[in-house]
């Protein structure tokens, strides 16, 4: 075997794309955790203010405009039509 030969089956047997779809059966299914770095760059699409995470309710919360943002498999959903309305 040449070391052509060798380089070609060396890329034969690795397995490339490998992602979490190819994780076991058994693995337990998670959702995507969201990255709070994200708030230092995210602002209410309404009230332009910061933001707070609420990781019990998986929600980003404007406290100035009284809306709370869903958090869906990791992604912030910033619609205000999406948004929950905070109890005054």
């Amino acid at each position: 075997m040449t070391d052509a030969d060798d380089r070609g089956a060396a890329s034969a047997s690795a397995t490339p794309g490998s992602t979490p779809a190819d994780a076991p059966e058994d693995a337990p299914a998670e959702a995507p955790l969201f990255d709070r770095r994200m708030l230092e760059a995210l602002i209410c699409p309404e009230s332009h203010n910061v933001l707070e995470w609420d990781a019990a309710r998986q929600e980003l919360v404007s406290k100035a405009a009284g809306l709370a943002y869903p958090v869906r498999n990791g992604i912030p959903v910033m619609l205000v039509s999406e948004a929950r309305r905070l109890d005054p």
